[in-house]
């Protein structure tokens, strides 16, 4: 993980080229806001709430805005949030924070791979593990800022509880969930067969929040926008799925929602 430091040009060029990388990624097919809207219209209802964690460039909160929800969105990367205030920061239902989440209050040290931010990181265990597969070969991480973390329970407190939360914080989704003492209505987070042993202790965490068999739970791959168990199926199913998942597998979202 030490490196020699870049040039100061190289690592804002690297830094340019990844936001433009992700924009075209996340913003560039014509048909893809449609296809959001429809997928996440399930989850978030016209005049709900959504916190947004890991908002990168913002393609999920732009989707809740236009399903008619009020967005909390949380980034700790300083020119994301950045573009993301200069474009929602007088929008009326929108909050932004930037920084992080976690089991507690404090700062963390955030792992960043400038050429792709989409993989940016608190967790040093992610770095480790999940950049020695061949999906992230030619990644490269290095240190970045310290950011302020906060907790869901505490943006709970300050905006309310939210009907659906979307984790993507690539390793640390289960200390997000740490920061949570109850149950919300929906919520997916980012698995990935190299590190499941997160995505099982989300699953855990989720069922000793709101009691055995509450949640039912679906997988979508990649960024399919699709769940493979459109009705859901229980806690055990999904385990029992992630585990026999090969190492190579694809990543994707898990979503859980309450059953009725």
């Amino acid at each position: 993980m030490n490196e020699r430091p870049k040039p100061e040009w190289r690592t804002r060029l690297n830094g340019r080229l990844g936001l433009w990388r992700s924009l075209v990624i996340y913003h560039g097919i014509p048909w893809r806001r449609a296809q959001l809207r429809r997928f996440y219209s399930r989850f978030v209802p016209p005049g709900g709430l959504a916190f947004d964690v890991g908002v990168h460039t913002g393609s999920r909160l732009q989707c809740f805005l236009d399903l008619g929800a009020s967005v909390v969105g949380v980034e700790p990367q300083e020119a994301l949030a950045a573009r993301l205030f200069r474009r929602y920061g007088e929008h009326p239902r929108v909050r932004l924070f930037t920084g992080a989440l976690g089991r507690q209050d404090g700062v963390a040290r955030l792992w960043n791979s400038p050429l792709t931010p989409t993989v940016a990181t608190l967790s040093v265990d992610f770095v480790a593990r999940a950049g020695a597969t061949a999906s992230f070969q030619g990644v490269t991480w290095q240190p970045g800022p310290q950011v302020p973390l906060t907790t869901l329970d505490a943006l709970i407190a300050q905006h309310g509880i939210p009907d659906f939360v979307k984790i993507d914080v690539e390793g640390f989704e289960l200390e997000v969930l740490m920061g949570l003492s109850q149950p919300v209505a929906a919520l997916s987070f980012e698995f990935l067969p190299a590190v499941r042993d997160v995505a099982l202790g989300c699953i855990d965490r989720l069922e000793a929040l709101a009691g055995h068999g509450r949640y039912r739970y679906a997988v979508s791959l990649g960024e399919r926008l699709r769940l493979l168990q459109p009705e859901g199926e229980s806690a055990d199913a999904l385990r029992a799925w992630l585990r026999n998942m090969p190492p190579d597998g694809p990543s994707g979202d898990v979503h859980a929602w309450l059953a009725r």
